[in-house]
């Protein structure tokens, strides 16, 4: 496996969004690492204003400038939302930021981290260390598999929370949007468990991605789910979203907790997740349920 050098100053990545008729550009200094795993397609880039970039089968995955929105908005409200977490299993999340953020409730007692493809992660120690600080925390555990197989496995009842963590809904996680698998996380979670899921941009995927979710979860048993919108300036429209799902009400968490936490956050706070619960008219007028 070679690395290809730094070649291009004035050269640019594009994402290219067809079928939305859109593209998403920065200017790189050149690509660092490029591989074909066993599962797909990963560069590294060095970008001229948002850091390093990985790109997996030329889609944005992250920058090291703005993936923390990503990864707390991923992580924080979910956890502050139940009211006693100690067991978390992530679903993809191979660039470990989701780990670390959940890690940084001493509540967690487990974090177990499921990714089909290691590369992801080997790569992310290297380039995007800042994401894995967490990764030898002897409450984390690291596990390279199909993450649809281990929630199928899972033990009733065995689980507080479950992140899914995933890239868009083709290949193989499109499984991961499915009612089938949303059966799988029901079954494995206690009677307070909740599921998060990251859920694609409101204003391009609301009728393709958000309503079906909200359908397809409330057909596995869920009582209760909420989108969270939230700003991503990387990912298509710069507009994103996680979605909650859970057994009791998710339109209620622990305010307090969240005001006196005892960690370092650059985005999320319990004013952001009070107002992050308020909701765009259009998904109160279209909502699926």
């Amino acid at each position: 496996m070679t690395t290809p050098p730094l070649d291009d100053d004035s050269a640019w990545f594009s994402e290219l969004g067809e079928k939305e008729g859109l593209a998403f550009s920065l200017r790189v200094h050149g690509r660092l690492h490029a591989e074909q795993s066993p599962y797909q397609h990963i560069e590294i880039w060095d970008t001229h204003t948002f850091g390093k970039l990985m790109t997996i089968d030329g889609f944005v995955m992250l920058t090291s400038r703005d993936n923390f929105l990503y990864h707390e908005m991923m992580s924080h409200p979910a956890l502050f939302t139940h009211p006693a977490p100690r067991r978390v299993v992530i679903i993809g999340g191979g660039d470990c930021g989701t780990l670390r953020e959940v890690l940084k409730h001493p509540g967690v007692e487990h974090a177990l981290q499921v990714d089909i493809d290691e590369r992801v992660t080997r790569l992310s120690e290297q380039y995007f260390p800042e994401l894995c600080e967490s990764n030898q925390d002897p409450r984390a555990e690291l596990y390279f598999g199909d993450g649809i197989q281990w929630m199928k496995e899972a033990a009733p009842g065995s689980v507080d929370l479950v992140i899914v963590d995933s890239t868009d809904p083709i290949g193989p996680a499109e499984g991961l949007f499915s009612a089938a698998f949303y059966r799988d996380v029901y079954r494995a979670l206690g009677e307070d468990g909740l599921v998060v899921q990251q859920s694609e941009s409101p204003l391009l995927h609301y009728d393709s991605i958000i309503r079906p979710m909200h359908a397809a979860m409330r057909a596995a048993g869920f009582s209760h789910t909420l989108t969270l919108p939230f700003p991503q300036p990387v990912y298509p429209s710069g507009w994103w979203s996680a979605t909650l799902a859970g057994k009791r009400d998710v339109t209620e968490f622990r305010e307090r907790d969240a005001r006196a936490k005892g960690f370092a956050t650059r985005y999320y706070n319990a004013a952001i997740h009070r107002g992050a619960l308020a909701q765009p008219e259009f998904f109160l007028s279209e909502r699926a349920d």
